[in-house]
């Protein structure tokens, strides 16, 4: 997702880390942390039932929550539920009610201690209603969004990275626990359209109701969906709308993956021909990172009112069938125009994210980073490695080196947004420095296959990383995540020598550059020292490639 970072406002009691001078509060850490409310259970499974009324914008319904016992029990579990959403009762194993409390958007369930010791799977069922916070610009300030196709019919959504699922309904909103046996969801709709979320339908009932006030009948619809795999709350969703269906399949690595489209019924002639760019996705990224992680749960596209999202096995759609972001090319050279951008970048996130997913939001830049670096090899798997690297290197100009990648842990703080394209830099710079594709493209699926389904820390990635490449890559990692310095490479030319260095780097960080010396091409690392290299004669022509993410003086 294009995802503009967490507005963080300053209070008193500000809280000093090495990332930056910000302040954070209680809600935040409790949002952010694995605390004492959250360590000691395990969440297995969700089971979500909401209606939807339309004409009051407000939902109602509720969650039971399957889990386990995985330390030593305190008396209370926390719930997160955002205001204005309310929560009404609490039952334990479906007949024990529990005493709540509201602090903020945490609900602290009561009792436990004496109701649990002895047996380790529970259930709590979690009954709510309320208006849920509508989306300022979804998906990046995100919420419901209520609104209307150009026919008129209702289309309703939401997008809630950042925000958080408990925006919406009762959860665990946490990234570090997902549930392992992944999650039901069902709608009840007054109305006559569908009504997807993610993973398959397992049911689909229907009652006839009679409208008075319109002499009308109204269909309720009881749809139901269900995600086989574990799923991060963020991405658990729902689209109404009037949408045409088309069923096609992918032979996959795994076999036969069930691919879906959900379009707005007036877009299905345009549709068919746009979305082919789905099976060349799916075949590159299969290439690239080995198979599709929810084959279970198949691949679906859904049509949405917003531009889009990386909403596991149902990937919000809304980039107006047009090549590149919204018609244009983030890169600046033209190359991104050859591909729909949310096609092949919300789609990469089924890799990293969705089944890679980082425990902490401070360390997103695994999400987003290699999502990102997917673009290039999706460019590079269709049209050429010369166009590839033009591309990722194109959009490096977008790098703001407002703070580092890295985010402060523990407190629900995502980063910079740095992490898309510094990320991307990051990822590009590991495969130069391997200078092996072979050898890369097996690290990823490597890394895959020991990541399948599993919350990871930056830590994690970068033990994975440095093993499997063998390199010293630790300084690599810190200047382009911990720090907000650009590597600068200095030089001077007297006589018969030509000096250098790099500035601005971290201690022990090094790149091995290449340079044209009078036509001839050779091959430096440099460091942080002055070196110095004798010229064959004072009118020798040298000329530094610019493979790196770096500047030059």
């Amino acid at each position: 997702m294009r995802f503009s970072g967490k507005l963080i406002t300053i209070l008193t009691g500000c809280l000093l880390t090495a990332n930056a001078l910000f302040a954070f509060n209680r809600q935040d850490t409790l949002r952010g942390s694995n605390g004492r409310g959250r360590d000691w259970w395990d969440v297995q499974h969700y089971k979500l039932e909401f209606s939807i009324d339309t004409a009051t914008r407000s939902i109602s319904g509720s969650n039971t929550i399957e889990f386990t016992i995985v330390g030593a029990v305190n008396d209370s579990m926390q719930i997160d539920l955002q205001y204005p959403m309310v929560l009404d009762s609490v039952i334990l194993n479906g007949r024990l009610e529990l005493d709540f409390a509201s602090e903020g958007n945490v609900y602290w369930l009561y009792s436990f201690k004496n109701k649990v010791r002895n047996v380790k799977s529970h259930t709590v069922t979690l009954y709510y209603h309320g208006k849920p916070r509508e989306a300022v610009k979804p998906p990046w300030d995100g919420g419901f969004i209520w609104t209307k196709d150009s026919l008129g019919n209702p289309w309703i959504s939401v997008a809630c990275q950042g925000l958080g699922a408990s925006s919406w309904w009762p959860c665990k909103d946490y990234q570090g626990d997902e549930p392992d046996k992944g999650m039901k969801i069902s709608n009840k709709l007054y109305y006559k359209k569908y009504a997807i979320a993610n993973g398959k339908p397992f049911s689909n009932d229907t009652t006839i109701f009679y409208d008075p006030v319109n002499n009308e009948d109204l269909k309720q619809v009881d749809t139901g969906w269900q995600i086989i795999n574990p799923i991060n709350t963020y991405n658990a969703t729902f689209y109404l709308g009037n949408y045409a269906f088309e069923k096609d399949t992918f032979q996959g690595k795994k076999g036969i993956l069930d691919v879906s489209y959900f379009l707005l019924k007036f877009h299905e002639e345009r549709a068919k021909e746009h979305f082919k760019q789905v099976k060349m996705m799916l075949e590159a990224f299969e290439y690239w990172f080995g198979p599709y992680p929810f084959y279970e749960d198949g691949y679906k596209i859904v049509e949405a009112p917003f531009l889009g999202m990386e909403h596991q096995s149902a990937i919000a759609y809304g980039n107006e069938y047009k090549m590149g972001y919204r018609g244009k090319d983030r890169s600046g050279t033209g190359i991104g125009l050859l591909f729909d951008f949310i096609i092949v970048h919300e789609s990469g996130h089924e890799w990293f994210g969705n089944s890679i997913t980082a425990a902490d939001i401070a360390d997103n830049w695994i999400h987003e980073g290699f999502t990102t670096y997917s673009e290039t090899l999706f460019t590079e798997y269709w049209f050429g490695k010369e166009k590839a690297v033009e591309y990722t290197r194109g959009e490096w100009k977008n790098i703001s080196n407002d703070r580092p990648v890295i985010g402060n842990y523990g407190v629900n703080d995502a980063g910079s947004g740095d992490k898309y394209d510094k990320g991307s830099a990051l990822v590009h710079t590991i495969r130069l420095l391997m200078n092996d594709d072979v050898k890369f493209r097996a690290m990823l699926h490597k890394m895959n296959d020991t990541f399948y389904h599993k919350q990871v820390t930056t830590k994690q990635m970068e033990d994975f990383i440095i093993a499997f490449s063998g390199l010293r890559l630790e300084p690599i990692f810190n200047q382009y995540l911990r720090t907000t310095m650009i590597p600068e490479l200095e030089y001077k030319k007297e006589y018969w020598t030509f000096r250098f260095r790099l500035k601005n780097v971290v201690p022990g960080f090094e790149l091995p550059l290449n340079y044209t010396l009078d036509g001839k091409k050779y091959h430096h690392t440099v460091g942080a020292e002055w070196e110095e290299l004798k010229l064959p004669e004072v009118s020798s022509e040298i000329r530094f490639e610019r493979e790196f993410l770096i500047k030059s003086k």
